[in-house]
């Protein structure tokens, strides 16, 4: 059954984003269903960043709206944060915690059920495995980040992904991991957005991609 089987889940709506003086971007619109997979694509300063984070109620838009299932994400607040995970570009960890404790703790604050044995199993599929119990500052970048990616795999039940930039210091099984990730959840009816710099082939039956210089093609 798709998770989105009820029409349009996420639209936005003549969005304008504005940073002192600077338009990042302006009058930008699209709507995703369940099953559609969409791509920020755009300069370093485009705006890629900030779109997610308007998507995801984290960022003020200066014009426009996002709604979710209908509804202005800014009335929704919780509801909607309940019903999405959101990957900034930078490892949400902490050093001082381990793997498996920092992602125990992403999966609490994102209202994911998840067992110790499949929090391990998470990073074991990400190339973590002997890495569960080593605190987070002695990890390498890449490392850091699969921690945070790996709670995809524990979010299948979580209907809107919002990615900046996920393949970020991955190595080829890594990305190839994470691009099955992907590939899976929209198969499975959720709806992903996401910011990238890589060229990432990603199998979805309905993909587009908004260029924050050229528009959506």
């Amino acid at each position: 059954m798709s998770l989105l089987a009820d029409g349009a889940a996420l639209e936005a709506t003549a969005l304008r984003c504005t940073r002192g003086e600077r338009t990042l971007f302006a009058d930008l619109s699209f709507t995703l269903r369940g099953g559609d997979l969409l791509r920020i694509a755009g300069a370093n300063g485009s705006g890629k960043t900030s779109l997610l984070r308007i998507a995801c109620g984290l960022l003020e838009a200066s014009g426009g709206a996002v709604r979710w299932r209908g509804e202005d994400v800014r009335r929704l607040r919780e509801d909607y944060s309940r019903e999405l995970v959101f990957l900034g570009h930078a490892p949400a960890v902490k050093d001082d915690l381990t793997a498996r404790e920092n992602l125990e703790i992403a999966c609490t604050l994102s209202g994911i059920a998840a067992a110790r044995v499949d929090v391990r199993g998470a990073l074991a599929s990400l190339g973590l495995a002997g890495c569960e119990e080593l605190p987070a500052r002695v990890l390498s970048q890449g490392q850091r980040r699969r921690v945070t990616l790996a709670r995809l795999v524990l979010a299948r039940e979580i209907p809107l992904w919002l990615l900046d930039e996920p393949f970020t210091a991955l190595d080829a099984a890594a990305t190839d991991r994470v691009r099955g990730l992907i590939a899976e959840h929209v198969g499975r009816g959720g709806t992903v957005l996401y910011t990238t710099h890589h060229e990432v082939p990603i199998a979805a039956g309905r993909a587009s991609r908004i260029d924050l210089g050229g528009g959506r093609r």
